[in-house]
């Protein structure tokens, strides 16, 4: 089998193969098929369960259908119009100072205060999508030179940042932690010490999410680019060689 060949896909002869190699090897391909669709369907599956037997109980006995018949999911529903007449509230300016007045008697509560203002931070980075998204996914060198990081483009520097770094072109970057990129830490880098990425910034969530196992595919401009760029490379390390030859040889 030719090295960095599919496992499950070598050029061996199914012909010559045993029947338990065969065997084992249908059974690997069919696992690979079936373990997303099954931890797929189970972590939905759990979601609304959960969501099921909690919201269920919110509603009256005697206006509850589960009480006369099962029904699946009505907990479910229950949740979903909860949270929309919450969301239509939250929009009111009274039911918004309300908000704000309890949130500041959650945040007076020393336990309680540090666990909602963490959960908030992380719903508000996972779920709510606005204008100061991240621009582009890039490559910095971290922690040495040498070594490369994911990190996200937030935008270039402002304010005091900006006149303090000499008024340089430098960037805002965010590197996320692997496998919860929610969490990480900001730094700001000149622009020509990183390499923007063409692939999407969901893309590179993914692979930060996935310690590098979900890498996506290179269009194939950017295959043309890299190799145009690997070629150019070569041609001026020979110059520079053939340069370093002559002075050797003249002596």
């Amino acid at each position: 089998m030719p090295l960095g060949g599919d496992p499950l896909h070598h050029d061996d002869d199914p012909r010559h193969l045993s029947f338990w190699a065969r065997w084992r090897r249908n059974f690997l391909t069919g696992l690979v098929v079936i373990a997303p669709l099954y931890l797929t369907f189970w972590i939905i599956s759990s979601f609304v369960n959960l969501i099921d037997a909690k919201a269920a109980k919110l509603i009256p006995a005697a206006w509850n259908p589960q009480a006369y018949v099962d029904i699946p999911g009505i907990g479910l529903v229950v949740f979903v119009v909860i949270a929309a007449l919450i969301g239509a509230l939250a929009k009111n300016l009274i039911a918004a100072q309300a908000i704000r007045w309890g949130e500041q008697m959650l945040d007076r509560l020393p336990v309680v205060r540090s666990i909602y203002n963490a959960i908030k931070q992380i719903a508000e980075t996972v779920l709510v999508q606005s204008k100061s998204s991240f621009e582009k996914a890039c490559l910095v060198e971290y922690p040495r030179r040498g070594l490369w990081v994911i990190a996200f483009i937030a935008t270039r520097t402002r304010g005091e940042v900006h006149h303090r770094l000499g008024g340089a072109d430098k960037l805002c970057l965010f590197m996320p932690t692997t496998p919860n990129p929610t969490t990480g830490f900001l730094f700001f880098a000149a622009r020509e010490d990183v390499i923007e990425l063409d692939m999407t910034v969901e893309e590179a969530a993914k692979l930060v999410i996935s310690a590098g196992l979900v890498s996506p595919p290179m269009r194939e401009g950017e295959v043309e680019a890299l190799v145009g760029a690997q070629a150019a490379a070569r041609a001026m390390e020979a110059a520079a060689r053939r340069a370093e030859a002559k002075p050797a040889a003249a002596e």
